[in-house]
């Protein structure tokens, strides 16, 4: 039993010591930042694209109080609609760990 204990906390320590380094390498030290739009096909993505880069480029300083706040809605908007039109599925590391951790133990 505790040889089994110890077999799986090696196992643990050298997985953890491959994946580390490998997921610390990936960050940069400078942070990216992105002047492009993601290439896309869809139409519908271009076009709330485009009202977005059309609210971002408005001179907000002549605006009312009321139709700034109607502005921010829009913007909320049209990121949840592009949210909600990238779908997929996204692991973070944490959750990728713990998935691991869990197929050890029940292995």
């Amino acid at each position: 039993m505790k040889t089994n204990q110890i077999l799986k906390t090696a196992l643990l320590i050298l997985l953890l010591s491959y994946t580390l380094p490998a997921v610390s390498a990936s960050f940069t030290t400078s942070p990216i930042i992105r002047t492009e739009t993601p290439a896309s096909t869809d139409p519908k993505v271009e076009q709330l694209l485009n009202r977005l880069n059309e609210l971002k480029s408005k001179d907000k300083t002549e605006l009312s109080h009321a139709e700034k706040k109607e502005m921010r809605k829009e913007v909320k908007v049209i990121k949840k609609q592009l949210k909600n039109l990238n779908q997929g599925v996204y692991l973070s590391v944490g959750a990728i760990i713990i998935i691991i951790l869990l197929l050890i133990l029940i292995l």
